[in-house]
């Protein structure tokens, strides 16, 4: 049996006893459009609905994540790893009852993992879907491979442009390159779109239907919208004070747009691929583009 084979033989076995988070990994085509403060500012939401909610930072180069919730984890996916330490080690407890793991390099070090490495990183991680209701995942802004893996993998994918111009050609360009990555599904990948620094519902609206003609008319992939975020003032205030703006500010209008997003989140009904539910296989799919990509 080839690697591959015994990574879903490992899952499958796991299945019957194990639940599976639901994962949302959310991207961008550039930087400086807010994802990561989406990201945090959305797990707070669903934490306040009642869900056990966890945030991986996939962006080993700038860990955006503590940064703004202003909480230096001690361990990271690396530790995890080649350091022995358990999936509750490198889980750092944050805001609002959220919680939250440093990819830190353990990112980069994805691609030279031994077959059992593999295997025991697959099985920390249905710890972690037993552990979680929701799973963020926050990757990296822009086009790089590691971003294209983790969006790939994905079975929802919430996408955050704002109204700039470089915003939305940006976003289409991810969408360009996704689409010529033989990964790729549009079936499997369903892509969500959140407006971003927003004046009206109005401009959200326009900014998605911007990228959703395109997309469709070019690339076959029709995006969904989910919703907008206000430009807020409140919001750049928070994040200079290293505090997600739902904490600090939970009734400013940019609070107001995330909780409606979340409810609308969690109100709808999903259907994951069996070969993407929670982050478990997620991973797994993760090993098998990198391994398919050797050969």
């Amino acid at each position: 049996m080839d690697q591959a084979g015994k990574l879903r033989k490992l899952v499958k076995q796991q299945e019957e006893s194990k639940k599976f988070a639901r994962v949302l990994t959310v991207t961008s085509g550039k930087g400086g459009v807010g994802k990561s403060s989406t990201s945090i500012n959305l797990a707070i939401q669903f934490s306040k609905l009642g869900k056990q909610v966890v945030i991986f930072d996939a962006d080993f180069g700038l860990a955006n994540i503590e940064v703004m919730m202003g909480i230096r984890p001690q361990y990271n996916l690396a530790d995890l790893m080649f350091k022995g330490k358990d999936i509750k080690d490198i889980v750092t407890p944050g805001v609002e009852n959220v919680s939250f793991i440093s990819g830190g390099s353990g990112i980069q070090e994805l691609t030279k993992l031994t077959r059992d490495q593999i295997i025991y990183l697959i099985q920390r991680l249905l710890e972690l879907d037993e552990l979680a209701d929701i799973i963020i995942v926050d990757t990296g802004a822009g086009i790089t491979d590691s971003v294209l893996e983790f969006v790939i993998s994905s079975a929802e994918v919430l996408l955050v442009a704002t109204p700039e111009p470089t915003s939305i050609t940006d976003a289409y360009a991810l969408l360009k390159t996704l689409n010529y990555q033989k990964e790729f599904s549009a079936k499997e990948t369903k892509i969500k779109m959140i407006a971003n620094q927003i004046h009206s519902e109005q401009e959200g609206k326009e900014i998605y239907e911007k990228i959703n003609v395109v997309a469709n008319k070019f690339l076959n992939i029709d995006l969904q919208y989910l919703g907008g975020i206000k430009k807020d003032s409140y919001m750049s205030k928070a994040i200079i004070q290293q505090k997600p703006v739902s904490i600090l500010y939970p009734t400013s209008p940019a609070s107001k747009d995330l909780a409606k997003l979340a409810a609308v989140l969690l109100g709808e009904e999903v259907t994951v691929p069996e070969g993407k539910k929670g982050l478990s296989k997620l991973f797994t799919e993760l090993f098998n583009i990198h391994r398919s990509r050797k050969n």
